[in-house]
């Protein structure tokens, strides 16, 4: 497939649109140093071994982003070919305010009907580094604005749902169960949804520290998926950092 995202990309959004963050850890590194030359020789120390810390941490999360998001062959799609078969004839993609994927999932499905929606709502989902993105990428051709309680196609429409890195903003748990009840709905029998997301567990805490926190853990969504009437029919490790749920209905009526 045609290579469409440039080099570094990844890692260059993530500063980007988190710069903020980084700018707080430069300032607070800054000031530590600034005030060890107040102080004795004993305390000195310490303030040096936290300054060094507060670097290594931010380098270990660009690192690992930079694996994830530009060495890896996450973007590349590929992992999708024992998936979903190359006739497939309705897609939707579903994001939260920055979509890195449709065109991506048009160049590897150009005969499918691609149905791209936004989620995103500026009172429920508060996400500074999302309103950034919003402005530095315009959005996918003919993406529809919506609600997560409500998605604009008939029943049983859609061969394959994608969700990649976006689940998550829904932060409360009845809404984030209506929205994958809704996802059900449209979905065909044989239908399946690819839910990809970082996970809050031991390998996403050391990569991003208590920037884990904003992920969700894997018994959060096992409860979401069981309660939305979907079951698990496979799992896909792209990294220690990844995981891919491949959704299916699990037959009962909801």
């Amino acid at each position: 497939m045609e290579r469409i995202r440039k080099p570094f990309q990844g890692v260059t959004n993530i500063i980007r649109f988190n710069w903020h963050f980084y700018l707080l850890s430069v300032i607070i590194i800054l000031f530590l140093l600034a005030f060890a030359s107040f102080i004795n020789s004993k305390f000195r120390f310490v303030i040096f071994v936290l300054c060094a810390l507060a670097v290594l941490v931010n380098l270990i999360s660009l690192s690992v982003s930079f694996y994830i998001y530009d060495l890896s062959n996450l973007y590349s799609l590929h992992w999708l070919n024992k998936l979903i078969k190359n006739d497939v004839k309705s897609i939707a993609n579903i994001h939260a305010g920055f979509d890195e994927t449709s065109e991506l999932l048009h160049k590897k499905y150009p005969n499918a009907t691609l149905h791209v929606f936004d989620f995103y709502d500026e009172k429920k989902h508060t996400e500074v580094s999302i309103k950034r993105a919003r402005k530095a990428y315009p959005a996918f051709r003919n993406t529809k604005q919506v609600s997560t309680s409500s998605l604009p196609l008939p029943n049983n429409s859609v061969d394959v749902a994608f969700l990649i890195f976006a689940a998550h903003e829904i932060r409360n748990d009845i809404e984030r169960i209506i929205f994958f009840k809704e996802l059900r709905r449209i979905l065909k029998d044989d239908g399946k949804i690819i839910v990809t997301e970082h996970l809050r567990n031991v390998p996403n805490f050391l990569a991003y520290n208590i920037g884990f926190f904003h992920f969700l853990p894997k018994l959060t969504w096992f409860k979401t998926f069981d309660s939305a009437g979907m079951k698990i029919d496979d799992k896909i490790k792209i990294t220690p950092f990844i995981s891919i749920y491949i959704l299916t209905k699990n037959g009962n009526t909801y």
